[in-house]
């Protein structure tokens, strides 16, 4: 009986890093809801910060140091900046948007209901036979990430970068004024 009582804690007595896991996990559910929820575009992008930033901090309680710090760089320092930017540049309306509803809240609700329960499924089947090896390096470690990343992950890595090239070209041609493209268009504008 005694031997049982200083194994550790269970599952009925969490630890200090397990309970602000749940609470920072909450946080970031609540973060991403009112992103997709909100009907201000600079808002939901705000909101999307708060969301992306609760997922680093959760890295770093997994102790998953690297991986949180490619996300505060990746997401936080360049899609969000990038998003914003996008939003300013393209003259994107500041306050309520109504072209933000649609009016099909339950079908997209339905939809997110059935890619979520497919995504936990899929998940649980691909990993139900997968064991960490709690005795090699860290899992979250920058060496076993970068042997990860650089062995198998590489095409994925450098796709990524392309998307992230042409998102930005987009935002560029996107803010460009429509200028005349002939002298004749020029000479138009200049007689009225």
């Amino acid at each position: 009986m005694a031997a049982a009582a200083t194994t550790g804690p269970g599952f009925l007595s969490p630890t200090g890093v397990e309970i602000a896991f749940l609470l920072v996990g909450l946080a970031t559910l609540g973060a991403a809801l009112v992103t997709v929820t909100t009907k201000q575009l600079v808002h939901a992008a705000l909101w999307l910060v708060v969301a992306l930033g609760g997922i680093a901090v959760e890295y770093l309680l997994l102790t998953a140091e690297f991986i949180a710090w490619v996300q505060v760089l990746i997401y936080l320092g360049s899609v969000v900046v990038l998003l914003l930017f996008g939003l300013m540049l393209t003259k994107a309306p500041i306050g309520r948007s109504p072209d933000a509803d649609s009016g099909n809240r339950w079908i997209a609700l339905g939809v997110a209901v059935v890619a979520a329960v497919s995504l936990v499924w899929v998940v649980v089947d691909a990993f139900r036979t997968t064991w960490i090896d709690l005795d090699g390096p860290a899992q979250g470690s920058t060496k076993v990430s970068g042997e990860i990343l650089f062995q198998h992950w590489v095409l994925p890595f450098e796709a990524l970068s392309v998307l992230l090239l042409a998102a930005l070209i987009g935002a560029i041609v996107l803010s460009r004024r429509n200028e005349p493209t002939d002298a004749t268009d020029a000479s138009d504008k200049g007689q009225r």
